[in-house]
């Protein structure tokens, strides 16, 4: 009976992956409703509730050109979407009320297991104004584009580093390697997406293929996901210059990772509201439920969905596509790798979410077919950004 339990998660993984294999062969109207499915039938697991604490808030005023009236366009879109939820958290985010909705969620979708004073002082140094948002307009009808960059190896011989770079803005996450591969993914980096885990396994797994150090251009800006109280603990760290006086990272210095003596309008915290949203609204998989302590979107898939609230045209390069197969994880990899689901994530629940945007016309995934393979699973089809 035992060993039964150690191999239930492999065959829950086995499961998702003939899923997902499966529903590579459906049509548009087959997969849209096929997520839709899945997404209404696992809502009830986190709690539907008021994220904006705010019933006269309104939204901002954005151009012509923001994919935010598509959105409003379409009624199943129009329901999931909601621009009020706060992305951010910084110290005028921090209230007794808020401690109140916080303070019994587990991270990351709250503050359980942490004081009230520690969240308190963490947030109280995130002071300034430019902590509680992504970028200003230059002026009300400007049209910001944003490109969000993963690193999957369908990136690899693309070519898209000048169309990625003609980006006003610029995410990437994880093990953001450039050098060398400038003309496939790019040099700008104007935020940097992590968990302070991704962060350091990154570091330690990619520095053989040139990971050496996280990104810092000029003006780049750090985005903490709180996944726990180690982020916070880094975060003040980071801010205030000094090492990470306790806990699992307990004397590391921070500036290994983000230079000496950083500004503190370089850091931004997504706000448990805004991650607990898009799980509920968007990617709320069967896996929560079955890994309730380790699931959670992807450090990607949030910070895409984190452009997706914040730009008004969001591009995507590098995420999962229905032929994954026929590319490296990484487009860094020296030698060919498959993509291995783990149970800390839903990759196939968030293709099929990016899959749906594109075909709504929410946002543009990079699509194209691997000229050194004749797959039957491919789209067959190249697409690039005008």
């Amino acid at each position: 009976m035992k060993s039964w339990i150690f191999k239930l998660p492999f065959l829950a993984l086995c499961v998702l992956f003939i899923y997902w294999k499966s529903v590579e062969f459906m049509s548009k109207e087959d997969w849209s409703t096929t997520y839709q499915r899945i997404l209404s039938s696992s809502r009830a697991f986190l709690e539907v509730e008021d994220w904006t604490g705010n019933d006269i808030a309104e939204e901002e005023a954005v151009p012509a050109c923001s994919m935010r009236h598509t959105i409003k366009k379409d009624d199943s879109l129009r329901k999931d979407f909601n621009f009020l939820v706060p992305v951010l958290q910084w110290r005028d985010t921090f209230t007794q009320p808020e401690w109140q909705k916080l303070h019994n969620s587990a991270s990351p979708y709250g503050w359980k297991d942490q004081t009230y004073d520690e969240i308190g002082k963490t947030l109280s140094l995130l002071w300034h104004p430019s902590n509680s948002r992504l970028f200003m307009r230059n002026t009300t009808d400007e049209c910001v584009r944003c490109a969000v960059v993963g690193n999957g190896g369908i990136l690899k011989g693309s070519g898209q580093g000048k169309a990625i770079n003609s980006h006003n803005y610029v995410f990437r996450v994880n093990g953001a390697i450039t050098k060398g591969f400038e003309d496939d993914v790019g040099t700008k980096t104007s935020f940097y997406g992590f968990t302070t885990n991704t962060l350091k396994n990154s570091l330690a797994s990619y520095y053989a293929d040139g990971f050496i150090m996280v990104p810092r251009d000029p003006g780049i800006q750090y985005i903490f996901i709180p996944a726990g109280t180690r982020d916070y603990v880094m975060l003040a760290a980071a801010i205030q210059d000094k090492p990470v006086p306790s806990g699992y990272d307990m004397g590391d210095r921070p500036s290994q990772y983000f230079g000496d003596s950083p500004q503190v309008t370089q850091f931004k915290m997504l706000h448990p509201h805004f991650i607990k949203y898009v799980t509920e609204r968007f990617l709320n998989s069967s896996l929560l439920k079955a890994y309730p302590d380790i699931y959670m979107p992807s450090t990607g898939a949030l910070m895409l969905l984190t452009a997706l609230h914040t730009c008004d045209q969001v591009s995507a390069y590098g995420f999962i596509t229905d032929n994954y197969g026929e590319f490296s994880d990484h487009y860094f990899d020296k030698e060919k790798k498959g993509l291995v689901f783990y149970a800390n994530h839903d990759m196939q629940m968030e293709g099929l979410l990016w899959k749906l945007l594109h075909s709504r016309k929410v946002m543009w995934l990079y699509q194209r077919q691997n000229p050194n393979t004749n797959s039957k699973n491919s789209t067959g089809k190249q697409e690039r950004r005008k």
